[in-house]
């Protein structure tokens, strides 16, 4: 199972980015999704999950009503539409997997199974 993070960059303070993250071996349709993030020097945190159904999808406080997680099942592919960005979203940003038949969002990082790369994300003020 692979999972590829891409989109990441600089932005300016209030702009916007797209992450993607792109699956293979993975039988996407039964997974949970998550994307995480880990700011210099402090853990990685939560950010937002999406279930099989993609009708359920929890967000972290400090991104909630700015960012959304979306998924399409036929490109095995989960986004993260990031818009009002600040200086404190900068991270690396981690897409994760959950092989799972449930109705399950999954909101700890030891709960998944499989980790993409990471994609930079820097927010200038």
């Amino acid at each position: 199972v692979q999972l590829q993070a891409s989109g990441g960059g600089s932005v300016q303070s209030g702009g916007s980015l797209r992450l993607s993250c792109t699956t293979s071996g993975l039988t996407f349709s039964r997974a949970a999704l998550g994307w995480f993030r880990q700011a210099p020097g402090k853990e990685r945190e939560f950010v937002a999950s999406i279930s099989r159904s993609g009708k359920t999808t929890p967000y972290s406080d400090s991104v909630k009503g700015r960012f959304t997680i979306s998924r399409d099942n036929a490109k095995n592919t989960v986004y993260l539409q990031m818009n009002a960005l600040k200086p404190e979203d900068t991270a690396v940003y981690y897409c994760a997997a959950k092989s799972t038949i449930l109705t399950y969002f999954p909101m700890r990082a030891e709960e998944y199974d499989y980790w993409g790369q990471g994609t930079l994300v820097t927010v200038s003020s």
